[in-house]
């Protein structure tokens, strides 16, 4: 395990890839500081410019992973500051990360914040470093019939903890396989939801899909309410923000207990930031909050779901390294830049591609540091960020999303359907749905299918393969109390009804 870290370490410590783990975490750290722009549409964008930049793919995967921890640690400055959530990882920190800031506290808790994502992501990635290689030496004993039921796991996870509707995760989910399903059956060469157009025979581009489906919706919203006042104009001044040693330690049993559990829910798939930050809080709250200052500006309040919604971010790493499946919708689309380089996350990657998965892990480290390094120093200066128009803002996110996908194609057609695409998911975020599920069934489903074929091609047509072996057993045991447990527990115990539950 340390040969294979200290492996990791070489590849992410030449000139190269330390200079893509600064700017990654710098873009990153800009990325999370907009509201609405977030990290998945961060890496949307840079992608396909990383891909035909030909980068290697370590080098690639530490410049997105980057972005991916730096707008981790970004999206509380519009929490903190203006009470709007950079992204949906940083919800729960509005609770008392505004509260401070209204009582003049906004540099301390922009400190602490900072020094709370530093502690989450290093009890995570040190989890990473330990947990990754034993799962996957585990993995390699999957078959089809093992994968299949781990996906129908993933999907029993994400509808159950992603998002406050499991209806709509669920329909959302099921539109993400069905676009999955788009051009010939690779089995039976019959064409599927083609519509006779040639240019979908090969399905859709999954970078088409990322930057229609985040970048393009996200303009398009961005659009709709440029009326609104600049939110610059009612950001409270940041002020010192160095936090004090007194401070921290107020908050270290709860950047430690957040950190733990926002490891555990990152490795669950389709989980992701916001189901930690919410489990974090809520838990840190029934410990703790023994005076009801929680949500009033309780310094510990802010401490956990920052620490918790960071270490869930590098948790996340670890179903995609180890099974190839996401362990977020940020991770689906880190998943797809391995695919761009022909390369299949799973059990052997670490055999057969050691300088990607250390490379990648020894980054984590890197990165953090420089993370905390950055955004001690330069809370101040990130706050501007925030101050930007919008009439600056959408013609930038737009040229890059437009540049990255005709970059890639050299085709006409790409950018019609990304604009399509583009179009589909604005009227779906305006319907309440979240993309994240979409995105999830996007990259499951395929999988899911071709792991299907192959284990019944293997057993002769018979199902029983799908419940014949002792993991595959387990996986669907879990994936159905997964769905049962949250309706059946309220029932269960005395003196809840349902109905309060």
């Amino acid at each position: 395990m340390f040969d294979f870290l200290i492996h990791g370490f070489d590849v992410a410590l030449t000139p190269l890839n330390l200079g893509l783990a600064f700017l990654g975490a710098l873009l990153g750290t800009l990325f999370g500081a907009l509201p609405g722009i977030g990290p998945i549409n961060g890496i949307a964008i840079l992608m396909p410019l990383a891909y035909t930049l030909g980068l290697p793919a370590e080098s690639a995967l530490i410049l997105l992973a980057g972005v991916y921890t730096g707008a981790e640690y970004g999206g509380r400055m519009s929490s903190i500051l203006l009470n709007v959530p950079g992204d949906a990882g940083a919800v729960m920190s509005t609770l008392d990360g505004h509260p401070l800031a209204k009582k003049g506290l906004a540099g301390p808790a922009l400190g602490l914040s900072a020094v709370s994502s530093f502690v989450g992501a290093t009890i995570a990635i040190i989890g990473l470093t330990l947990f990754a290689p034993l799962l996957a030496r585990v993995a390699v004993m999957f078959g089809p019939a093992e994968f299949f039921a781990l996906m129908v796991f993933a999907f029993s996870s994400m509808a159950v903890m992603m998002g406050k509707d499991p209806v709509k995760t669920g329909i959302g989910a099921v539109l993400g396989v069905m676009i999955a399903m788009i051009g010939v059956d690779s089995g039976t060469g019959v064409m599927r939801y083609t519509f006779g157009l040639a240019e979908l025979y090969d399905g859709i581009d999954f970078v088409v899909m990322i930057i229609g489906l985040f970048a393009i919706s996200e303009i398009l919203l961005m659009l709709e309410h440029a009326n609104r006042q600049d939110a610059g104009d009612a950001m409270p001044p940041v002020g010192r923000v160095m936090v004090s040693l007194k401070e921290v330690l107020y908050c270290k049993w709860a950047m430690l207990r957040s950190g733990v559990i926002g490891f555990i829910v990152g490795v669950l798939p389709g989980t992701g930031a916001s189901v930690a930050g919410a489990v974090s809080y809520t838990t840190e709250k029934r410990l703790s909050d023994k005076e009801n200052t929680f949500g009033t500006g309780d310094m510990r309040g802010l401490a956990a779901p920052e620490a918790g919604n960071n270490a869930s971010a590098a948790g996340s790493f670890v179903p995609m390294l180890t099974l190839g499946i996401p362990g977020s919708g940020t991770t689906a689309v880190l998943l797809g830049a391995l695919m761009l380089y022909n390369i299949t996350p799973g059990p052997m990657l670490f055999s057969e591609r050691p300088e990607v998965a250390g490379g990648l892990i020894a980054s984590l480290y890197i990165g953090n540091i420089m993370l905390l390094a950055l955004n001690l120093p330069l809370a101040g200066f990130f706050a501007k960020v925030l101050t930007i128009p919008r009439w600056v803002l959408v013609p930038a996110i737009a040229i890059l999303a437009f540049v990255g996908v005709y970059q890639l194609h050299s085709d006409l057609m790409a950018i019609y359907l990304m604009l399509v695409i583009g179009i589909f998911g604005y009227l779906l975020r305006k319907l309440g749905f979240s993309l994240a599920p979409v995105i999830l069934g996007y990259v499951l489903g395929g999988l899911m299918e071709d792991n299907l074929r192959r284990a019944l091609s293997i057993s002769g047509g018979d199902m029983g393969i799908l419940w014949q072996s002792g993991i595959s057993i387990g996986l669907w045991i879990a994936a159905v109390l997964l769905l049962v447990l949250p309706w059946l527990l309220p029932r269960l115990l005395p003196g809840k009804s349902p109905a309060r539950a």
